[in-house]
């Protein structure tokens, strides 16, 4: 948690963003796993963190637009819950700590919207992702589900996630801490790959360093000899000699920031001589994005769009692409090797605001899609600006069922080298993958060092 004046501050900016209504942020509550008593770890809404700094379940806040009031609503804990939990702080004591004086218990937090609703005023919230806000939201608002959708704020949507695109200089301390247990969590992968190693037991391995390190993994663990699935969330492979390991996997800060790196390296420590051109084609086009990022560059048009002419360059190098790497992005031919975005963005959230939006740029020209939608999210549209971190993770898969799609579609003909592509059909895929933060003149990655990437790096500490 910051100091309780970044949350006045934020706080206050974004009264001023939204002017009028009331603005209500529900916190996440307890969620059962298998029976009421057994729960998930807890994790806390990022945008309830971001304006109120309190990692306790069943909190709320509300910002009063007009009047300037800002309110905490929830329970102190009965002697019966401190039998269990432990003396607990006060909800006085929690509201002092972030700046709010103003604390009542959760039964009041009905009247005051209801109150508010009465005398005419806009009640902001943004779109609910979890199954218990959203019941809450219902029972506050008095509306079906159904129409959660239709009363949200598309002002406060596009405000947070104005406001969270640009990070300060706490935060990207906080995204340094997360960078070094991710660091720890690589490093600690590539040491256990070798032969007969089940993937879950690396999977394992790097839970525990980011439970040690900080609050857990920032989301579950991708660990996978079958990179070609792009989220492939089954470890159940044992590591064979001569095949690629996909590892995608990153930690969360005790602050709730998290980082995200992918590297790819082969079982048994030495790339084949097909694996290493790949992998080159790869990398060159990871460096080319580190090398070009700026403030005011969108991301599809100036960013994403050159990762896929280098790596179209060297498929066309490989054999696998024919014309030119204009050509073949233009035909829609790249998405066939890299069928997803280059990055996304990173924050307080692996996937930052992607709960109801994301990024900064002009948000009002996305409004009328943003209401229609219940998200900000379309990078197309995405201009990057200094404070703005974003992961840059381009990537290579050959994916069976997609080469034969379009194959059989007739797409990219005289482009692909569909007969020469056959032989790759059980090489997987690679992905490699770092933080980038724009600065106010290019980008940097986060961490004060690097996750081994290139092929002499990989092949000195695989295994070992």
């Amino acid at each position: 948690m910051f100091a309780k004046e970044t949350y006045i501050a934020r706080r206050a900016e974004l009264r001023r963003r939204i002017g009028k209504g009331i603005i209500l942020l529900p916190g996440n509550t307890d969620a059962p796993n298998n029976y009421p008593n057994n729960t998930y770890y807890f994790r806390q809404d990022s945008t309830f963190l971001y304006y109120f700094g309190l990692n306790v379940p069943s909190l709320a806040g509300v910002i009063d637009t007009e009047s300037g009031a800002e309110e905490l609503y929830g329970d102190d804990f009965t002697v019966e819950d401190i039998i269990w939990t432990g003396p607990q702080p006060t909800l006085r004591e929690l509201g002092d700590g972030v700046g709010v004086t103003a604390t009542f218990p959760m039964a009041a937090l009905a009247a005051r919207i209801a109150d508010a609703i009465r005398l005419g005023r806009r009640v902001h919230y943004l779109p609910p992702y979890r199954g218990e806000t959203k019941l809450q939201l219902c029972d506050l608002l008095g509306v079906r589900p159904a129409m959660l959708h239709d009363y949200k704020s598309v002002e406060l949507m596009l405000a947070v996630a104005e406001m969270r695109e640009r990070k300060s200089a706490e935060e990207i301390e906080e995204l340094e801490r997360a960078f070094h247990i991710g660091y720890a969590m690589h490093t600690t992968a590539m040491s256990m790959c070798r032969e007969g190693v089940v993937e879950r037991e690396i999977a394992g391995a790097m839970e525990g360093i980011a439970k040690s390190m900080g609050l857990g993994v920032s989301f579950p663990s991708i660990v996978s000899q079958h990179g070609e699935t792009l989220h492939n969330l089954h470890s159940d492979g044992v590591l064979e000699n001569g095949r690629l390991l996909l590892v995608d996997a990153g930690g969360e800060s005790l602050a709730n920031y998290c980082s995200d790196h992918t590297r790819t390296y082969p079982v048994g420590g030495r790339f084949s001589a097909r694996q290493r051109e790949i992998y080159e084609i790869v990398l060159a086009a990871h460096d080319r994005i580190a090398e070009i990022v700026r403030p005011g560059m969108m991301y599809h048009r100036d960013i994403h769009l050159e990762a896929y002419r280098v790596l179209a360059e060297g498929l066309i190098g490989a054999g696998l692409v024919r014309g030119t790497a204009d050509d073949a992005v233009a035909s829609g031919a790249m998405t066939l090797f890299m069928p997803h975005g280059l990055g996304h963005g990173l924050g307080m959230d692996v996937h930052d605001c992607e709960a109801m939006g994301e990024r900064s740029f002009d948000f009002s020209s996305i409004a009328a899609r943003a209401a229609e939608s219940a998200t900000c999210i379309y990078r197309a549209a995405w201009r990057v600006e200094p404070g703005t971190v974003m992961s840059d993770e381009p990537g290579i898969y050959f994916i069976p069922a997609l080469i034969d799609k379009c194959r059989a579609e007739g797409r990219y003909k005289g482009i692909v080298d569909y007969d020469r592509l056959d032989s790759y059909r059980d090489f997987g895929g690679i992905r490699i993958e770092d933080d980038l933060l724009v600065t106010e003149t290019g980008c940097r990655m986060i961490g004060d060092k690097k996750i081994p990437v290139t092929v002499d790096e990989l092949e000195a500490v695989v295994g070992r």
